[in-house]
C-alpha cells in the first residue's frame, strides 16, 4: 500500500532512513529543513502487509528520489511520477530507480550513472598529517574559492554559484575547507546537503599548476576529521575508478551506483 506521509509519520521515517544515512542523506536533510507541509515538497510512503513503512518516494519540485528496504511497489511510484505533469527527473540508487524506470511513461531526455561511497570510520585517516595549513572558510573567502574553482576544467558552475554557497554557509548546511600558500589558495573540498546523520562531499579541487603535492589529501582530512568526529557519516559521487582509488586511501567504500534520469517535460494542455 502506497500513501502520502505527514508530520504524524516522521518517526517512522527516520526509523527507516537512519538505517542508511548516508544513502538517504537527500531525503534525510529535506524533511529536517523542509518537513511534510510545504507545497513544494512531498513524500510518500509504501507499506508492507504488516503495516510497516518498506520505501519512501521524495518529491522536492519536479525532482523525485526513492529509497526501499526491501520489496516496494515500484509501479505504485511510477504512477505518482506519471500523474505529475512537473516532474523532469528520478534519482537514487541504481538497484531502486531500474525498478521503477520501467513504468516511466515519459521520454527520457539524459541519464547519468555515478559511482557512490561512503565514509563512517576515521581509522584510514592519516594521524601523522600536519593540518594547521588547511582552513575553514568564510563567507569572505568565496570569491578565492571560485576562482579556483574556475581553473578546472571538469568544473560546470551553476550561475547563481556564490548565492548558494553563501546560503550554505549561512544555514549551515555546507561546510568549505581550504589551503593557501602565498595567499592563493591551491586546494579546496567542501560538504554540501549537511544533514543531522550526513553530509555529502563536494567541489574537490586542487590548482592544476601544483597537483601530485599532497594538498586535496590535506584538506580532504581535515573534512573528514572533523565531520566524523561529530558523529556524521560521509558520502560522495566519483566518476572514474582512478578518482575512486583517491578517496578509498582514506576510508570511503563503494555502495553503490548512484543515477539520475531526466525526463522530458510533459506538454502543458493549451
Amino acid at each position: 500500500m502506497i500513501r502520502r506521509l505527514c508530520e504524524e509519520d516522521e518517526a517512522i521515517c527516520f526509523q527507516l532512513l537512519s538505517n542508511k544515512p548516508a544513502e538517504n542523506l537527500f531525503i534525510i536533510g529535506d524533511i529536517e529543513n523542509f518537513g511534510f507541509n510545504e507545497p513544494f515538497q512531498k513524500l510518500w510512503g509504501n507499506f508492507d502487509e504488516t503495516g510497516r513503512l518498506t520505501g519512501i518516494l521524495l518529491k522536492y519540485h519536479g525532482n523525485y528520489i526513492c529509497y526501499a528496504e526491501g520489496p516496494f511497489d515500484a509501479e505504485g511510484f511510477a504512477d505518482i511520477i506519471n500523474k505529475d505533469p512537473r516532474s523532469n527527473e528520478l534519482s537514487g540508487l541504481k538497484s531502486m530507480t531500474e525498478q521503477i524506470l520501467p513504468y516511466i511513461k515519459r521520454s527520457s531526455s539524459a541519464t547519468r550513472e555515478l559511482y557512490y561511497a561512503k565514509c563512517e570510520d576515521p581509522q584510514n585517516l592519516d594521524e601523522t598529517l600536519e593540518l594547521d595549513t588547511v582552513q575553514l572558510a568564510g563567507i569572505e573567502n568565496i570569491p578565492d574559492i571560485l576562482a579556483l574553482r574556475k581553473k578546472i576544467p571538469e568544473f560546470r558552475e551553476n550561475e547563481n554559484i556564490e548565492k548558494i554557497m553563501k546560503n550554505g554557509l549561512e544555514s549551515k548546511s555546507k561546510r568549505i575547507f581550504f589551503l593557501k600558500e602565498n595567499n592563493t589558495i591551491l586546494s579546496s573540498a567542501a560538504t554540501t546537503a549537511e544533514n543531522s546523520m550526513s553530509a555529502m562531499i563536494v567541489g574537490v579541487c586542487t590548482d592544476p599548476d601544483h597537483t601530485k603535492r599532497g594538498y586535496a589529501s590535506l584538506v580532504m582530512t581535515r573534512l573528514c576529521r572533523e565531520l566524523l568526529n561529530e558523529g556524521k557519516m560521509l558520502c560522495l559521487f566519483y566518476d572514474n575508478p582512478a578518482a575512486g582509488k583517491i578517496y578509498k586511501r582514506l576510508g570511503f567504500r563503494d555502495i553503490g551506483m548512484w543515477m539520475m534520469h531526466s525526463f522530458e517535460t510533459a506538454k502543458q494542455p493549451t
